[in-house]
Parts: C-alpha cells; sequence; structure tokens
C-alpha cells in the first residue's frame, strides 16, 4: 500500500512517509482526520494476526507517523465518522464467538483516550456512513446479513433505526457540504444526486455530461468537500470539481457549466495553498483507492 498526497501549490501528486508496516498489509481499517492536520489509521485485519486495536496518526506538520492509543475492541470493517472532533467508530467485526459488533466507542484527542458510548441496536457490519444535520447515519449487513440501517445522536447518546428515503436510496461515495447531502449516481462519478429532505427522495441531478466509462480505474472511489465544492477522486487517481454552490437549484440537465475536470497529474488551479493534500490509499493493485482524506498543514 502507499500513500500520496496531492500538493495544490506544485500541481502533483507526491508520495508520503511509508505507512506503518501492520497497515502495509491490513483490511478493513479505518481513516479519519482530527485536529485538521493529523491523519488517523485504526483498526483493522492484519493477515497474520487479525483482528486490531491499534491506531497510528500521520502529522501534516512533521511528517511524521505517531503512536495514539489503542481501541477498546479489536474490529475490522467497522463504520467511523468525525463529529465536534471527536473520532468514533462503531460496529464491524471481530474473529471472536460473536462476528458481528454492536459496540460504539468515542476517542478524545485532548484527553489522548477511548471510551464507550451506547451501543447500536443491533449488530452491524456498516457498508455506507455519512454525518448529515449533526447525526451520524449507518447502513449495513445485520449478524444475519440482512440490510438494517440506524442513526446516531451524540448529544443524547441514543440509536434509533432508521428506514426513510434518505437512506433507502443512498449510495456510496457520499459526503455533506454546506448543509447538503450528495452522493454519485454513476459509477465514474459523471452525476451528482442531492437529497432533498421535503421530499424525502433523492431527485436532483447535476450531469456533467462526460460519461467516462465503467473501469475499474475510471470509478469514483471518493467524495470529499473541498474548498466549498465537491471533489471527485478516481481510482486513476484523476479528479473532478463541481462547484455546486453556483447550482441555483433548478436541478437542469444543463449543469456541465458546475464541472471542472482535472488531469491526473495536475492542473488544480482552484485549490489554496492552505488545503495540504487530500490523501489516497492505495493497494498493489494500483488501480484503487482505499482512504481520501484532506488535511491542512
Amino acid at each position: 500500500m502507499t500513500w500520496h498526497g496531492f500538493d495544490p501549490v506544485n500541481h502533483l501528486w507526491q508520495p508520503l512517509p511509508p505507512v506503518p508496516k501492520e497497515y502495509s498489509e491490513a483490511l478493513g481499517f479505518g481513516c479519519a482526520v482530527l485536529s485538521g492536520c493529523h491523519l488517523y489509521l485504526f483498526g483493522g485485519k492484519d493477515p497474520i494476526k487479525g483482528s486490531m486495536r491499534r491506531v497510528v496518526y500521520y502529522s501534516a506538520r512533521t511528517n511524521k507517523w505517531h503512536r495514539a492509543p489503542d481501541m477498546l475492541r479489536r474490529r475490522h470493517f467497522f463504520g467511523s465518522c468525525v463529529i465536534n472532533n471527536l473520532l468514533y467508530v462503531a460496529g464491524g467485526e471481530n474473529e471472536g464467538v460473536q462476528r458481528s459488533l454492536r459496540s460504539v466507542e468515542v476517542y478524545d484527542p485532548n484527553k489522548n483516550r477511548w471510551g464507550f458510548v451506547s451501543d447500536m441496536s443491533t449488530a452491524m457490519v456498516p457498508f455506507i456512513g455519512v454525518v448529515y444535520g449533526g447525526k451520524w447515519f449507518l447502513k449495513g449487513l445485520g449478524s444475519h446479513r440482512q440490510v438494517v440501517s440506524e442513526m446516531y445522536q451524540p448529544e443524547t447518546d441514543v440509536w434509533t433505526a432508521v428506514q426513510d428515503g434518505m437512506v433507502s436510496g443512498w449510495r456510496n461515495p457520499s459526503t455533506c457540504l454546506n448543509g447538503k447531502l450528495y452522493a454519485l449516481e454513476c459509477k465514474d462519478g459523471c452525476k451528482v444526486r442531492v437529497y432533498d429532505e421535503e421530499t424525502d427522495s433523492w431527485s436532483k441531478h447535476i450531469d456533467s455530461k462526460m460519461h467516462m466509462g465503467n473501469s475499474k480505474a475510471l470509478e469514483a472511489a471518493a467524495l470529499v468537500p473541498l474548498n466549498g465544492k465537491l471533489c471527485i477522486i478516481r481510482n486513476n487517481m484523476s479528479i473532478s470539481l463541481v462547484n455546486v454552490g453556483k447550482d441555483g437549484g433548478e436541478g437542469t440537465a444543463a449543469a456541465e457549466h458546475l464541472w471542472e475536470t482535472l488531469a491526473g497529474k495536475g492542473q488544480l488551479k482552484t485549490l489554496v495553498s492552505n488545503i495540504w493534500s487530500s490523501l489516497a490509499g492505495r493497494n498493489r493493485l494500483r488501480s484503487h483507492i482505499v482512504h481520501c482524506q484532506v488535511l491542512q498543514a
């Protein structure tokens, strides 16, 4: 696995310090940014040792990897999110008798420790998650391989089962920007959908009119907010920016003017230099992005 950062000053992807060896072969680990400049890797499954509790983080300021306190439970293929600079980890699997987990824990970087919060109402191996309206939504497979979905409210520490139009029409990758929830409509990310709370449906399309194809290399691996725009990163490390702020809300098919497609190696002139990098971890297939985050130096 290699890690690269996109440098918006020099318009180049650049290799970053190698990940700690325990993550070079790991699967199903989490990835999140805390405090703007610290990229955390946590949990996951080592091919020899099995599920891990380990936590490491990369600092954009020191350009080095550091250790952080271990999680309280060994787990892999779990859900994770950041709310109010707290890192939440939920569900997933371990090799124990109960493979699917209900437990949820939270890491506070200021206190530098993990603690448990309320369990989910059902054990789950999440395959999609997003923070929307200050709530954490998770959708995944329950212990009987059925699709389940839950919502967590940090203020009340309560999990609630949800089955509304948002959850039923929700697809990966997705993200929030300026209070709105977006997801990609097609594999190469040439169409963006937005969730409409009033109709409880995914209806509006922002279409680039530039279908790229269905190859694995062109598949959209990540959708992240970047400088007020949606940033679509594909497995070949090409980037598209969508200026959804300019969308007048009409949801027209003639929204090509909102799109800016960038070559894999650069011409990223629209980003300001305080966005240090968008991180992409790639496995040995060289055509599959594992995680993507935005860091500030």
